[in-house]
């Protein structure tokens, strides 16, 4: 079922009834199962005796390096073999997104779009929109309840989008069954400027940042998010309630990578979880990927300055802004946090766990962010040196979850607490953070994820 609140269309323009094909833009969406703006589109082609043809430009994003492209261009890999197992053609190209889905489309019926909320995305879309004569329809598929229905505003705090998001669940938590290709796109003559058979050639010749390479710790595509997922609602999502806290326990999902790719829905993971029997722990899991996730979303989208230190809530620019002044106890730069050269062994973990897997356990990023805001010259520096490492470094940076959470560290969607130095009443952290788990375990633990990074 695609539920009519996730299309809007963009291009209000006849759909023309000479095209080769109905045109998927996919950008955000980078699935070939549990996709509705792909599903969308092989109905329309169905309806008009069309076959569809998928496009992805390969072009520049904002700080994306070796190992955001290397997990990317894999996955896309797999699109491809799945979508011809489907009967749909795939075409990719070096060349800007929106640019590729207007030349494409001329001999199109219709186009078809997904949807993202970062600035970036909202402005290809809009650019294709721009005197486009096709019909072009975007379709949201990677929130569970589309964005503009819990709220028409920034919202405060989880808990006043909670019962927002509540009220219209049952609607969004659906299946999505695959539609049949009626007609297969073997007969199309469309080809591509990227080789995904190869995909190191690929990356050689792409102008990106290789200082980052590719990890191990996360294989990527949709079968391998799929497989992740299976494993974690078998076997972890029961202990989750209790262990969530502790990353040395392994309960994390690690849907995180896969969501901000788009290698998997929302809506399958949260279907998935919903079938394991009622628990705290069910509970707790889908608050972190439905409400927190989609509060991320709303931030996103009606906070479009969501990556600037101005956005952050004016209490607590204050309070930070009276606190610059005081007494650091440490103090360090990028280049030190980058390289994981401060006083605490523990932090210092986090920060090679990050580098070398391209993950960070949530506790600690909480953690790790605090500290980069206690242990910097001012609040202004250190939110610069979070965002620059969170979008280099994490497999998921670069995402609108990512940036509410680097917001929240500086008080974003939170209260004020008892004041303390530094941090006036945004809230702090302290050492107490390692004695809730076994943070010598995770030190090993993350000296074994470097050796197996290392191959």
């Amino acid at each position: 079922m695609i539920q009519s609140a996730r299309l809007k269309v963009l291009v209000d323009a006849p759909v023309r009834p000479d095209g080769a094909y109905v045109l998927y833009w996919m950008q955000q969406s980078q699935r070939a199962e549990f996709n509705p703006a792909l599903e969308f589109a092989i109905e329309q082609a169905n309806g008009l005796g069309l076959p569809v043809l998928v496009c992805f430009g390969l072009t520049a994003f904002p700080e994306a390096n070796l190992r955001h492209y290397d997990f990317m261009l894999r996955g896309l890999a797999e699109v491809r073999r799945r979508l011809a197992d489907r009967g749909v053609g795939f075409v990719i190209r070096k060349q800007p997104s929106h640019e590729l889905a207007r030349a494409l489309a001329a001999d199109a019926a219709l186009v078809v779009c997904d949807r993202g909320y970062l600035k970036i995305q909202r402005t290809w879309r809009a650019k294709l929109a721009e005197s486009l004569d096709r019909r072009l329809v975007q379709v949201e598929g990677d929130v569970v309840v589309p964005v503009e229905l819990p709220s028409g505003k920034h919202e405060y705090a989880a808990r006043t989008i909670r019962p927002r998001i509540q009220r219209l669940l049952e609607d969004y938590l659906a299946p999505l069954a695959a539609r049949p290709s009626r007609v297969r796109a073997d007969a199309l003559r469309i080809v591509g400027d990227i080789d995904l058979d190869d995909i190191p050639g690929v990356l050689a010749n792409l102008q990106i940042d290789a200082a980052v390479g590719p990890v191990r710790r996360f294989e990527p595509g949709e079968g391998a998010a799929r497989a992740r997922l299976e494993a974690f609602v078998a076997k972890a999502l029961p202990r989750y309630g209790a262990e969530r806290g502790r990353p040395e326990a392994n309960v994390a999902s690690h849907m995180s990578p896969y969501l901000h790719f788009g290698q998997i829905s929302p809506v399958e993971i949260a279907l998935a979880a919903r079938r394991s029997p009622a628990s705290d722990s069910r509970d707790s899991y889908l608050e972190e990927l439905i409400v927190r996730r989609e509060l991320a979303m709303n931030h996103a989208f009606y906070a479009p300055d969501y990556d600037r230190y101005e956005v952050l809530p004016e209490w607590a620019r204050k309070t930070l802004a009276d606190h610059a002044s005081d007494p650091r106890p440490h103090l360090y730069d990028r280049a030190r946090f980058e390289a994981a050269q401060t006083h605490d062994p523990y932090w210092n973990g986090a920060m090679r766990e990050m580098r070398a897997t391209g993950y960070m356990h949530n506790h600690l990023r909480m953690y790790w962010g605090k500290k980069i805001l206690n242990w910097s010259a001012g609040p202004e520096e250190a939110f610069e040196t979070i965002l620059a490492l969170n979008n280099r470094w994490f497999l998921d940076g670069r995402d609108a979850n990512s940036f509410t959470n680097v917001g929240w560290i500086f008080g974003l969607h939170d209260r004020p607490w008892g004041p303390q130095p530094v941090f006036g009443t945004v809230r702090s952290m302290g050492a107490n953070t390692f004695k809730k788990f076994d943070a010598d375990a995770y030190l090993r633990d993350v000296t074994w994820l470097e050796v197996a990074e290392r191959g």
